[in-house]
C-alpha cells in the first residue's frame, strides 16, 4: 500500500479516476480539483474561478474526457476541461438544492442528486442547462444516483427511507420503501448487471440491501465492522469484473463484495 500526501487543507470527499489511471480528487474544504499520477505522485491543482464556488463533493467523466462535478454548499455544478484546465460552473435554479451524487448517462448528460430539495437535476452535455425533476415527496432528499444500461435513473431517497426509479423517457417515478423502515438513511448506490445495490446508513452497522427490479424484491445483510461502532458507507462503485467496492467512514478498511453468484438467503 501507498499513501500520497495532499496539499494542506485539501480534505477530499471523492476520488475518482480517468480512463488513463491517473486519479482526480475533490478538494472540499479547499475548493480545488487535484490531478495526482499514482506513479510518481505528482499533483496539479485547479482552482474554482468564483469565490463563492467553495466545496467540490463528487465528480464523474464523461466520455468526452470532460470532468463533471458538484459543489454541495455552493448550489452549484461544474466542468472541468482536463486539456485546458478551464472550469465552467452553472448555479442551480433551486436555491439550497446541495447538489450531492452525480452520474454521466450514455449520452452525456450529467444527472445529480439533490441532498437539499425534493429533486433531481439533469445538465446537458455540451450547454449545461439545466432540467430540473421534482420529486413527489417534499421530504425527499437524495444522496446519490445511478444509471442503469436502459437509462432509467436509480436513486437513494435518504429523507424518506425508499429507493426511487426515474423514467426519463416518460417522466414516471416509482418509489418503494427501504427494508429497515423510513429512518436509516440509504446513501451509496450501485447498479450491477440490472441488480440495484445499496445501504442504509442510519444504522449500525449500516445495512448492505440488494433490490432486484425484475420480481420488486429486497434482500440485506449488516456490513462486517470489526467490531468497532462503524462509519457511514458513504459511496460504493462497481469492480471492472462486476463486483462491488465499498468502504465505511471509521473503519479503516476497503471492502469487496462478490456479487458474481446468486444472493443466498439473507
Amino acid at each position: 500500500m501507498r499513501e500520497y500526501p495532499l496539499p494542506a487543507g485539501a480534505k477530499p470527499h471523492s476520488v475518482t479516476p480517468d480512463s488513463e489511471g491517473t486519479m482526480w480528487y475533490l478538494g472540499n474544504r479547499n475548493a480545488t480539483i487535484g490531478k495526482l499520477d499514482p506513479d510518481t505522485g505528482e499533483i496539479v491543482e485547479f482552482s474554482m474561478p468564483e469565490p463563492d464556488a467553495k466545496d467540490p463533493h463528487t465528480g464523474e467523466f464523461d466520455g468526452a474526457g470532460r470532468f463533471w462535478f458538484t459543489l454541495q454548499h455552493s448550489n452549484r455544478v461544474g466542468q472541468l476541461d482536463p486539456s485546458t484546465g478551464a472550469i465552467k460552473l452553472v448555479e442551480l435554479d433551486r436555491p439550497r438544492s446541495r447538489p450531492y451524487g452525480i452520474k454521466i448517462d450514455a449520452d452525456g448528460h450529467a444527472w445529480v442528486a439533490c441532498n437539499g430539495g425534493p429533486c433531481l437535476y439533469r445538465f446537458d452535455g455540451e450547454t449545461m442547462t439545466q432540467t430540473r425533476i421534482d420529486l413527489p415527496n417534499q421530504e425527499s432528499r437524495v444522496r446519490r444516483l445511478d444509471i442503469a444500461d436502459d437509462g432509467i435513473i436509480w436513486y437513494v431517497n435518504s429523507g424518506a427511507g425508499r429507493l426511487g426509479r426515474y423514467d426519463p423517457a416518460t417522466g414516471a417515478i416509482q418509489e418503494w420503501p427501504s427494508p429497515s423502515g423510513p429512518k436509516f438513511h440509504p446513501y451509496a448506490i450501485a447498479i450491477i448487471d440490472g441488480i440495484i445495490w445499496y445501504n442504509e446508513s442510519g444504522m449500525r452497522p449500516d445495512a448492505l440491501v440488494r433490490f432486484d427490479p425484475e420480481d420488486e424484491t429486497f434482500q440485506s445483510w449488516p456490513i462486517p465492522s470489526s467490531g468497532v461502532y462503524a462509519g457511514i458507507l458513504r459511496h460504493m462503485r462497481a469492480t471492472t469484473d462486476g463486483d462491488l467496492l465499498i468502504h465505511q467512514s471509521a473503519t479503516n478498511h476497503i471492502m469487496r463484495v462478490s456479487v458474481s453468484e446468486p444472493a443466498g438467503e439473507g
